[in-house]
């Protein structure tokens, strides 16, 4: 019996409103609906799916002219991206030097292509003889959160608008004239901080350990915030502005650093799987709130002539910022204020917090180092005296503590990925235009051919060395090199050294009863910084 005398003989007749209704013309079109549906969609599914394909080898063939640098082979479309998976990337990626050489090619899902850097001599040739070749910036999908990228100066585009800002910001925050001129108020919010400190050490739960980080993430921002907007940001580190922005600034730097499917895949995003897009707009939204807060403070007092200011900051100088209009803007939007303020907190006070946290940890670890730079710094400044900045320069073995802590534990693994502008060759490869250039300063910083022992904890490496992290000698580079080099390392070396020293000098540490030198947790948490997985805790006690 055919299909059509089947359901001619079993379909239902319905009487409606006394008339009988054959239900078969309706279950027939209904059933050929469903079926040309389905088949429309299985059409469109090949078809999307042979573009791809054709489109992958289109570009795989028109690499085959490049003669690319070496690499693991891929897995067809996902490409090398499960070499970049898990918490710490760049170590998987180091492990690949001694198989593929200085420098590495991968090919991170259909399109992606990096190169990464893995190497002294690579990245002494990179930054010496294509830096502005590997110039620019990457713009990935977090990013686009409130429009962040449009006002960063980080990720700003190779060109008018980045020369601009980082000169402004390095004239009015970053010359050594400007810094030693706020001196005293970096002193202030640093006493505030010991303040908050010795309070919680005299607290009955002080034998859990405090989160050192989080204090000296408070400390800086008030650091900043005083260059910044003449203000104290934070007046309680259990106040609610402070932990909401200090929640939404780790939030801001772990999703900028995870690998997101949207960037790997393009065709993803409006999908959003592992919800990073909504995670950053919420926290980069509430940083940006928070700011703008003291922005539209600053305006109104300045309507009301209720300024009382002898020395103008940064707020000031970029609202009353009046350009050419032809390399730079006539006049500065709100958003774009907003954002390099922003990135001013951003890079200050992560950095340092991380910094101190990771060279504390190691002089726990380390009980010998501890005892040596404690007698240092009682030597050098006394029982009843307060650390000051200009102690930094007799204190070598302090410095060269931070030097070999930022070595082992550089804040960004990666640096900013960089972007090639342009097709150029580079150590006798081809590297395409709009190719990801990562530098993997975690692998630099233990190169045996430029470090004994590079995986040791060994700060006396630096005692009488010429080695420093100001991008000109290769080996250490915790904050890059060339012209893309962080702006602000000037006052984020000052700070650093200020912080960590005013610790040692004001409190001996210790870890809590259950935790001993070798069972501290080293695990790294990555985000576009490497933070301790597991955040320090330590008990302080007053010296």
């Amino acid at each position: 019996m055919s299909s059509y005398a089947y359901l001619r003989d079993h379909t239902t007749i319905v009487k409606y409103k006394n008339q009988s209704i054959n239900l078969l013309p309706q279950i027939l079109g209904k059933k050929n609906m469903d079926w040309e549906l389905n088949f429309y969609i299985l059409c469109s599914t090949i078809i999307f799916l042979l573009a791809f394909i054709f489109l992958i080898y289109k570009k795989k063939s028109s690499f085959s002219k490049y003669n690319l640098p070496p690499g693991p082979n891929g897995l067809p479309i996902f490409g090398n991206m499960f070499d970049l998976a898990g918490s710490e990337p760049y170590k998987k990626i180091a492990s690949l030097k001694d198989k593929y050489g200085p420098i590495l090619w991968l090919k991170i899902g259909p399109s992606m292509n990096t190169m990464v850097i893995q190497t002294v001599n690579s990245s002494s040739e990179l930054f010496k003889n294509h830096d502005v070749t590997f110039s620019d910036r990457n713009i990935v999908d977090v990013n686009l959160a409130h429009n962040f990228y449009k006002g960063s100066m980080a990720l700003a585009p190779y060109g008018n608008y980045w020369r601009f800002s980082r000169r402004i910001c390095t004239m009015e925050m970053f010359v050594h004239k400007r810094i030693n001129e706020t001196t005293l108020i970096r002193q202030e919010s640093m006493n505030k901080m010991l303040g908050w400190i010795e309070k919680k050490a005299s607290s009955r739960g002080v034998l859990e350990g405090i989160e050192l980080t989080r204090y000296v993430f408070l400390a800086s921002f008030n650091m900043l915030g005083n260059l910044i907007l003449s203000k104290d940001l934070v007046t309680d580190p259990e106040s609610e502005q402070g932990s909401a922005f200090f929640n939404a600034m780790k939030g801001i730097m772990e999703w900028s650093g995870v690998p997101n499917i949207s960037d790997i895949f393009p065709c993803l995003k409006m999908f959003d799987i592992q919800g990073l897009r909504k995670k950053m707009k919420r926290d980069m939204g509430k940083a940006i709130e928070i700011t703008k807060k003291f922005i539209e403070e600053r305006i109104e007092e300045r309507k009301k002539g209720e300024e009382n200011k002898s020395i103008k900051d940064l707020l000031d100088v970029l609202l009353d910022f009046e350009g050419s209009g032809k390399d730079e803007p006539a006049k500065l939007s709100e958003h774009e204020i907003t954002i390099i303020i922003l990135e001013m907190f951003l890079a200050g006070t992560e950095t340092t917090s991380s910094s101190v946290e990771w060279a504390l940890t190691e002089l726990l670890r380390h009980p010998q180092a501890m005892a040596k730079v404690k007698l240092e710094i009682s030597q050098v400044i006394g029982p009843n005296k307060k650390f000051e900045e200009h102690d930094i320069d007799s204190l070598p073995y302090m410095q060269a503590i931070l030097k070999e802590s930022l070595r082992l534990h550089p804040p960004l693994p990666f640096l900013i990925p960089r972007k090639a502008i342009q097709d150029t060759k580079f150590m006798g490869h081809d590297v395409p235009k709009g190719t990801q250039v990562l530098v993997n300063v975690w692998a630099i910083g233990r190169d045996p051919e430029c470090w004994n022992d590079p995986f040791e904890f060994m700060p006396e490496r630096f005692l009488g060395s010429k080695v420093d992290v100001k991008g000109q000698i290769h080996e250490l580079i915790p904050f890059g090199a060339g012209r893309r080099m962080c702006v602000g390392l000037p006052l984020g070396h000052r700070m650093m050294h200020f912080v960590f020293g005013s610790l040692l000098h004001e409190f001996d540490w210790e870890l809590p009863h259950n935790v001993s030198p070798k069972s501290i947790n080293m695990e790294e948490s990555m985000g576009i910084t490497a933070r301790k997985k597991q955040p320090l805790k330590v008990i302080p006690k007053r010296v």
